[in-house]
């Protein structure tokens, strides 16, 4: 365990998530899974814990994302496409009642099995000897169109954003999380008529790894992207695979962010990030986010170093509102385009152009 020179806390050797007892042992970061999680020494109740894999994949034409997500009395298995060219989007999303950890979830995020199937979707994420394949049938995705794919994400990068943090207000609340970026990605989906190749050379896979406990109302940021990138030249087309991830909000971040910028596969870390989102006259009075924020003008993302300026340049709002009492979620998840420029570890500026990525302000209350 090392203390930065920012206060963080960086974990360089192994250490469990929580001991014996169920207290939260590692509250810090690490740039790969030297975190250990085990579900069985968490103490909070089965209706709490919260197990998810989300994948994105693009390139410069689509987007694909996948989610199966256990939060305990509630699954949710969701898919969604994007079109950036015609700036369409679609989601669709199944419900199960009370998994309460049946989904079996795999406690690392290097290898495993998470699957879902009834008789509209199923899902298959597999992870085994450095690569993931993600398989997916969803009848009835879009209308009457079937959304069916099947991709392959390898040449993960050596460093990734790990970090585990507290909620202050509850001791048994967490949040352990790992973002992937940038890793490599082959084959295809099928939606309707349209049928779509990602090709290794220009399309690229995330992956948003989380297990935990969370308080029952929470706004947070995220924000990724990845690429090719000029930055400060390079010997392939395109130059540098170029990656971010920058967010907050979640949880008691005091003993680090979750801030990387990744450039061939090694972690550059930030501090504490803003992303600048244009706010609306009635901003401080509202209770939805699409009335306190202007979410289509331009953001500009800034850090507490002066190592961070980006403007990014939205073109899609994937949206979304789901009021069921029991449960609220206010996503905005848009999509678009991010230039400027990141002052790396080293000092060396590296400049960033028209990377495609997203930025999103989420709500749940669940």
């Amino acid at each position: 365990m090392v203390i930065t020179p920012r206060g963080e806390t960086w974990y360089d050797e192994p250490i469990d998530l929580h001991d014996e007892q169920g207290n939260l042992t590692a509250r810090g970061y690490a740039i790969s899974m030297l975190i250990k999680y085990d579900r069985a020494r968490i103490k909070a109740s089965k209706m709490r814990i919260k197990e998810w894999d989300y994948y994105l994949i693009n390139d410069d034409d689509y987007a694909i994302a996948l989610t199966l997500n256990d939060m305990g009395y509630l699954g949710m298995i969701s898919a969604s496409f994007l079109d950036f060219n015609t700036g369409a989007f679609k989601t669709s999303t199944v419900l199960t009642p009370f998994p309460l950890g049946k989904f079996n979830m795999p406690s690392t995020s290097a290898e495993g099995l998470s699957e879902f199937e009834n008789k509209q979707v199923r899902m298959r994420l597999k992870a085994a000897s450095g690569a993931r394949r993600l398989e997916c049938v969803f009848k009835k995705f879009d209308g009457d169109e079937e959304l069916s794919l099947d991709i392959v994400l390898d040449r993960e990068p050596k460093d990734s954003m790990v970090i585990a943090t507290p909620w202050a207000e509850d001791p048994s609340a967490f949040y352990f999380n790992q973002k992937i970026i940038a890793m490599r990605a082959e084959g295809s989906f099928t939606k309707g008529s349209l049928k779509h190749c990602f090709s290794p050379e220009t399309s690229f896979g995330l992956l948003d790894w989380g297990r935990g406990v969370w308080t029952r109302d929470n706004t947070w940021y995220w924000s990724a992207a990845q690429g090719w990138q000029d930055g400060i030249g390079g010997n392939e087309p395109g130059g540098h695979v170029f990656g971010f991830n920058l967010g907050y909000g979640f949880g008691d971040t005091s003993a680090a962010s979750e801030n990387m910028v990744f450039v061939d596969g090694v972690a550059h870390k930030l501090g504490r990030v803003n992303f600048g989102i244009p706010e609306l006259p009635e901003a401080a009075s509202a209770k939805l986010l699409k009335d306190r924020f202007d979410f289509m003008n331009p953001w500009h993302f800034t850090d507490d170093e002066g190592r961070l300026d980006l403007v990014f340049t939205p073109s899609i709002d994937r949206c979304d509102y789901t009021d069921v009492k029991l449960i609220v979620s206010d996503q905005h998840q848009v999509f678009g385009s991010f230039s400027g420029y990141v002052i790396l570890d080293d000092g060396t500026r590296f400049e960033v152009r028209d990377l495609r990525g997203f930025a999103e302000a989420v709500r749940n209350k669940y």
